[in-house]
């Protein structure tokens, strides 16, 4: 078993001690301020931007929030990842109680503070994380003290992210697939950097407590099912699962079996590696037909099929610094320059597949340039859409599956979502 914390400590920006909680009576307050040495010598080492600290027989983990040090220390051999996990989660049940974390609303609420470290971690172990539970049982308005409370169930059982008694009039699932492409494209048009970063978000009105099994065209999964794949089956990787599912079903037969929160979550997130072809490719000629005049010319072609229509799309080009009195035309959409941004921004509400469209600008430059002019900074050209009902890898949800004892019928509603995240073309 991993060591447990010894301390937690709540430190300003100066590395003052604001709150700390003593689990195990081996370490003292003196170290918050070895600590805080310890990451001031750090502070002009590029090289060790690491949140683990090491000093003396007492390790040191750390993440800043705002202008709040969340720290721990621990004498014993404890697992960091584990451990800044929970910091975070710390961070996220703050943020829910106080709308804010910060040193005023630390200020403003020690005894809940304290209250919610107590309930977090036990003897240096961490607990229950989940904001919506503790809000049950540790009330924020003391004028509203009532009487000794149970626990909810929610504490006192194996699923510690959903409390009993929940009841809906309509029983829904919502479950979108979204999926983020990152590509960098360089000046020859060679794609030298893609993949596809996925993840399913959920929302569950659900009543009791529901068993909930999800199915996907998993090529591990259809080959131990004995079944053709055909093509369609997908490799994920870097999967990574909300606590709700179970890890060990998942590891025998690949089956995702869970029991949901309420609300909102993401089930899982997962990436492919897999060359991906850019959805939208753009092609930029940039022609300097005086010292003061230059023309840029763009097309942008839609590399997806034709069923499929991309929305929002916002491509941002980059001109020069000292361009002035801009001429646009567009054959589709809206472009407008942006100087703040040196850049020119060209919106397309709808992007159908197989299309073509173009723009050409003007731009007026000083005539008089400095003797001494630094070279101009070449930015990339940035893509942003959507496209709905549409994913790149091809991952596809075979089943979703609501099991309660009550046995009533939930609606479950699944949607497809591909969009831009860092998607850049260094082509100017």
């Amino acid at each position: 078993m991993a060591g447990a914390v010894s301390a937690l400590f709540l430190l300003d920006i100066k590395g003052r001690v604001l709150v700390w909680r003593d689990y195990r009576g081996d370490v003292t307050a003196i170290q918050a301020e070895r600590f805080f040495t310890k990451l001031i010598e750090k502070e002009g080492d590029p090289q060790s931007q690491d949140p683990v600290v090491y000093d003396n027989g007492v390790t040191y983990m750390f993440v800043q929030h705002s202008n709040v040090y969340l720290m721990t220390a621990a004498r014993q051999n404890c697992n960091a990842a584990s451990l800044l996990s929970f910091l975070h989660r710390v961070v996220d049940v703050f943020k829910h109680y106080f709308e804010e974390l910060e040193e005023e609303s630390l200020r403003d609420n020690f005894v809940v503070v304290y209250e919610l470290l107590d309930e977090m971690m036990d003897f240096g172990y961490p607990q229950y994380t989940e904001a919506k539970i503790l809000s049950e049982f540790i009330k924020t308005d003391a004028y509203r003290m009532e009487t000794t409370q149970r626990p909810p169930m929610a504490v006192t059982n194996a699923v510690s992210w959903r409390s009993e008694g929940i009841a809906y009039k309509k029983n829904e699932v919502f479950l979108d697939v979204v999926e983020s492409v990152n590509i960098l494209v360089n000046s020859n048009g060679q794609v030298i950097r893609s993949d596809v970063v996925g993840a399913l978000k959920m929302r569950t009105y659900l009543s009791g407590m529901p068993e909930c099994k999800l199915g996907l065209n998993d090529r591990v999964l259809l080959e131990a099912q004995g079944r053709t794949t055909k093509g369609k089956a997908i490799d994920l990787e870097d999967i990574k699962f909300h606590q709700c599912v179970r890890l060990a079903r998942f590891e025998n037969d690949r089956t995702i079996s869970f029991i949901p929160p309420d609300g909102s979550f993401d089930l899982m997130t997962y990436r492919l590696s897999t060359q991906v072809k850019p959805l939208i490719w753009v092609e930029a000629q940039v022609e300097r037909h005086s010292r003061s005049r230059v023309e840029i010319m763009v097309k942008a072609r839609s590399q997806f099929k034709e069923r499929s229509t991309a929305t929002n799309v916002e491509i941002e080009l980059p001109v020069p610094a000292d361009a002035s009195n801009p001429n646009i035309r567009t054959s589709m959409g809206s472009a407008s320059y942006a100087p703040e941004h040196d850049a020119l921004m060209w919106k397309i509400k709808s992007f159908p597949g197989g299309k073509e469209y173009m723009l050409r600008a003007e731009f007026n430059l000083p005539s008089i340039i400095a003797e001494e002019a630094t070279p101009e900074r070449k930015a990339p050209i940035r893509v942003k859409f959507e496209i709905p009902y549409f994913t790149v890898s091809g991952i596809q949800v075979r089943y979703l599956k609501v099991i309660e004892k009550s046995g009533y019928q939930a609606l479950p509603w699944v949607r497809y979502i591909t969009m831009a995240g860092e998607y850049e073309l260094r082509l100017i």
